[in-house]
């Protein structure tokens, strides 16, 4: 590292900066000002341009401080200059070159490598400063030179080690420059892998949980529509609808479940479960409420059959067991949907007329919620469906 790649570091934020403004507005124009929400969109864009993310921390590492004392990865130099519309860190600095600065092709080479090429040089012979110039030779017809007597044994051989030193490391410098131009795209690839394992992570090792719920007393479904709340720990509960004969199904990473399950002819329930060792698939068991059951049987109780004197007998009988199961001061609403009407309050006698007169829509009285109290129904919540939301 040198002073000038610093500098150049100095040019490439700029260019960063350059870049991010003329899509973006963020609150400073100035990089090193950015923070909270102007660094996210900063990563996003980023992500979306180059391919590649860096972390906040490393933002306000390289980004917060001018000048830096230190460069960042090589990989981060690509990915920014990327990002600034060059092919490579290497780019960048070669359009930016300062007066009198080399920019070598084969830079930032390993210590050995360096070490070698100071051998080569210290090894080379030095050259005169001076061109020489050729000596004419005079050819002497009457020297006779035996050539059987010339001595070669102790005679100098002279091999061009440099020139093998040389070829050796000019065919090093191509796989060495692959790779630095190429190190970023691999780094690059395995950081969208991990963005993409962590996005996903929720699907990837959630574990759905099957429940189904059961009358306790007849060990069948349950006849109403429950209400079940998941409840989280430092979060909002949700809240599920679950339809008579229905089970519920729920997809957590979570180690436990707290779930509280509500209906209106049932006790509530809060069932807990550690989902480390709990099975997928569980039958719960809701213990009806007899009281409310009650209610709400007799509320219904066809009274059309046998002859008039029958039925006026069993619209007695159904006034008075209505009568001593809910409570006077007991508070009574009908849903309706229509435009007209939204929700109508009923006392109880008003209750029990209703529903002692024979008619057929009584069939459909549907209860959305009942409570009890010191053995007395208070409340009661209902809703007549018509017959197209009864064949839904």
């Amino acid at each position: 590292m040198t002073d000038l790649d610093l500098l150049h570091f100095e040019q490439l934020k700029k260019d960063v900066q350059g870049q991010y403004l003329k899509e973006y507005t963020p609150s400073q124009d100035d990089i090193s000002k950015w923070k909270g929400i102007d660094i996210i969109y900063f990563q996003e864009d980023l992500r979306k341009k180059a391919k590649g993310n860096i972390s906040e921390k490393s933002f306000y590492t390289y980004f917060k401080t001018s000048p830096v004392t230190k460069l960042p990865r090589i990989d981060m130099l690509n990915l920014l200059s990327i990002y600034a519309g060059y092919d490579s860190w290497y780019e960048f600095k070669k359009q930016h070159l300062f007066a009198g600065e080399f920019l070598q092709e084969n830079e930032n080479l390993d210590e050995e490598e360096i070490n070698e090429l100071e051998k080569t040089v210290a090894a080379a012979p030095e050259l005169p400063k001076t061109e020489i110039q050729p000596q004419k030779v005079e050819i002497q017809p009457s020297q006779n030179t035996d050539l059987q007597k010339s001595t070669t044994e102790n005679q100098t051989v002279n091999t061009n080690q440099n020139s093998q030193k040389e070829i050796e490391i000019s065919q090093a410098s191509p796989k060495k420059n692959f790779f630095k131009k190429n190190a970023w795209a691999l780094v690059t690839s395995v950081l969208i892998a991990i963005t993409g394992l962590l996005g996903f992570k929720d699907v990837l090792f959630s574990k759905t949980y099957k429940y189904c719920f059961i009358d306790k007393d007849r060990g069948v479904s349950v006849i109403n529509t429950l209400e079940i709340m998941v409840v989280k720990e430092n979060e909002s509960p949700l809240m599920y609808k679950i339809k008579p004969g229905e089970c519920f199904y729920y997809s957590t990473k979570d180690k436990n479940l707290k779930m509280r399950i509500s209906a209106p002819f049932y006790e509530p329930l809060e069932v807990n479960r550690n989902l480390e060792n709990a099975p997928e698939e569980e039958k719960i068991e809701l213990k009806p409420d007899d009281y409310k059951m009650a209610v709400y049987y007799f509320s219904i109780k066809d009274i059309q059959q046998g002859n008039p004197a029958e039925r006026v007998a069993l619209m007695k009988q159904k006034r008075n067991q209505l009568e001593n199961l809910i409570s006077n001061n007991a508070v009574i609403y009908q849903v309706y949907d229509n435009n007209t009407y939204g929700i109508e309050r009923l006392d109880k006698q008003k209750y029990i007329t209703l529903v002692t007169t024979p008619t057929t829509s009584l069939k459909n009285l549907n209860v959305i919620e009942m409570k009890k109290d010191n053995g007395k129904i208070v409340s009661i919540k209902f809703k007549i469906a018509t017959t197209d939301e009864k064949n839904k």
